[in-house]
């Protein structure tokens, strides 16, 4: 196997080296990592599954930055700043499991099922991305393979042989989106069960620390509860997902002290849920 050019997932995978012609480099699979997922305190025994889809930005070497520039590639359209340092520190509070994506979402997005056109995007808001334009089936199939089905089965494993309370998914956002300011800080965001997010936002109503708002500044139309719907809502699972303005979580300072407050709304969001509470049918 290939040396693994990204760092451990606590200091979140960079892409290395400049832009490269495509046609000159290895085929992509041989420049994967063996594993592509990451599983933090497998055996820990609190209340949540934690997970972050866009923990990292690592493009394999094989893909030639999908032929982005350095700083393009390095970019918020490449993962979640911010997202896997505050789920990192959230699963130490909530001694609770955490499983990563250590690959960039733009070579497959870990929040979208293959049937999605936003799975593998050739656009990302004002970004064309050369790589992605034009795959083929065979092409888009093998990213979906190799990428999002470890991933997926990760969860699913996970799932399978424990019993978390709920299910958390970590993202973050920037505070300017196609030239619009966001006004919202922290996004509580939910599918069709709202139980989770309910509570949280009323546990956060109570300690107003953020501005907080529900399905913002993404909602289920956006197409960004996949997770949810196909881990938690099967299993009547308690979930939510959070969605952190990146511009809020820029220092260890600042993640830490964002994570102890979405741990202290979490923890107050569970003690208003019986412990083995599941989704109505």
């Amino acid at each position: 196997m290939p040396s693994e050019t990204y760092y451990s997932i606590t200091d979140i995978a960079i892409v290395t080296g400049p832009n490269v012609n495509l046609a000159t480099k290895p085929d992509w699979l041989a420049t994967l990592p063996r594993n592509v997922v990451q599983t933090l305190r497998e055996a820990a025994g609190g209340p949540l599954l934690l997970v972050c889809e866009h923990a990292a930005r690592f493009i394999p070497e094989g893909l030639g930055n999908l032929g982005l520039e350095a700083a393009e590639a390095r970019s918020h359209i490449a993962w979640d700043p911010g997202a896997m340092r505050v789920a990192t520190h959230l699963s130490a509070l909530q001694n609770s499991t955490l499983i990563s994506q250590k690959i960039s979402r733009l070579v497959y997005d870990c929040n979208r099922p293959p049937t999605s056109p936003q799975a593998i995007r050739d656009e990302s808001e004002i970004y064309h991305i050369p790589g992605n334009a034009n795959l083929g089936e065979a092409d888009r199939a093998a990213r979906a393979t190799h990428v999002y089905q470890p991933f997926r089965q990760a969860l699913a494993d996970h799932l399978d042989h424990h019993a978390p309370r709920a299910l958390v998914t970590i993202h973050s956002f920037t505070p300017v989106y196609n030239g619009e300011s966001r006004a919202v800080e922290i996004g509580i965001l939910h599918d069709s069960d709202s139980r989770m997010a309910d509570a949280m936002l009323k546990a956060a109503s109570q300690n107003p620390a953020y501005k907080v708002g529900r399905n913002d500044p993404y909602g289920p139309e956006d197409g960004v509860t996949h997770t949810l719907t196909e881990h938690a809502l099967p299993r009547g699972l308690l979930n939510v997902m959070i969605e952190i303005r990146n511009d809020l979580i820029a220092t260890p300072e600042a993640q830490q002290a964002v994570a102890a407050w979405l741990s202290e709304i979490i923890t107050s969001a569970l003690k208003t849920f019986p412990v083995e509470a599941k989704c109505p049918e």
